[in-house]
């Protein structure tokens, strides 16, 4: 069954955080996502305080622009809250906007590339490895965490077009997809997902078949087996006073094309995400398949 959560858009005042995970952890709400906007909110501040307020719920950050942030920082921030509250943080990683990166002076010549070495290397810091990488963007000496999570929290990649789709079921647990993607376009992205997934798995398998190889350090080196299909996050945004039965027909489409989870952003920069959360998670959820 999908999985519904509801979105606390950087659009919102900080002010409300508090409150609006809190409306989500007594409503039952599964998950509550953020992402972190130029400008706006920080993706971990965000995360931490609405963790500190709830007991149950899953925040989701999705996501944290890599141009933005140096790696060993950010695993530092995503361990540090993962072993806080275990079990219930997931982190995604992105592009980020490419016109902000370029405004804050941080824009990449090669996105893929930054990426690509970006995501091996934080997914080995957060497995407690130590990391060694020289390459065109992420440059590591010897690093590791001295606390990394007990419980690794799941790394996800957003993106839509299909070598960053392929890039997250290589190298990451699952793909995020921005909103206003159409079904037919989600279904063809987890094709890519799991043309990921299959590179992933042989590489890891041709890494254990190799008896003398030493524990994987180097952020270019081959990635663990694969397990699962992946997640697949699509966010959607949707009228505050949506119908619960509308609502839930357009999360079952997107689940039929291969949605694990589907984040709903009130689509009214005033809304009632209070009410909203809990309306997600009491009129909605139980018309989900």
């Amino acid at each position: 069954m999908v999985t519904l959560a509801a979105i606390f858009p950087p659009t919102q005042p900080p002010e409300r955080i508090v409150a609006v995970a809190a409306a989500a952890d007594v409503a039952g709400l599964a998950e509550l996502w953020v992402w972190e906007d130029c400008f706006k909110e920080s993706g971990i501040a965000t995360a931490t305080a609405m963790l500190a307020a709830t007991s149950r719920v899953t925040v989701a950050i999705g996501l944290l622009p890599v141009p933005l942030r140096n790696v060993a920082l950010t695993a530092m921030e995503i361990a540090t809250l993962a072993r806080l509250f275990p079990g219930r943080l997931t982190a995604g990683i992105g592009h980020g906007v490419q016109d902000w990166m370029a405004q804050v002076g941080a824009k990449a010549e090669s996105p893929m590339t930054l990426l690509r070495e970006y995501t091996t290397a934080l997914s080995a810091l957060l497995h407690g490895e130590t990391v060694t990488a020289h390459g065109r963007y992420v440059h590591l000496d010897g690093v590791a965490l001295d606390w990394p999570p007990g419980v690794v929290p799941p790394l996800l990649v957003g993106g839509i077009r299909p070598r960053t789709v392929s890039l997250a079921g290589e190298l990451a647990d699952g793909v995020i997809i921005p909103g206003g993607v159409p079904p037919e376009e989600v279904r063809a992205a987890v094709g890519h997902l799991r043309a990921g997934r299959g590179a992933r798995a042989a590489a890891g398998t041709a890494t254990q078949a190799d008896a003398g190889a030493a524990p994987r350090a180097a952020a270019g080196a081959a990635p663990r087996a694969a397990t699962g299909p992946g997640e697949v996050v699509v966010f959607i945004s949707a009228p505050a006073k949506s119908p619960a039965r509308d609502l839930a027909a357009t999360v079952n489409e997107y689940a039929a094309a291969g949605a694990t989870c589907v984040a709903v952003n009130a689509d009214e920069d005033d809304a009632d995400i209070e009410r909203f959360a809990g309306f997600l998670a009491r009129e909605v959820g139980p018309l989900v398949r």
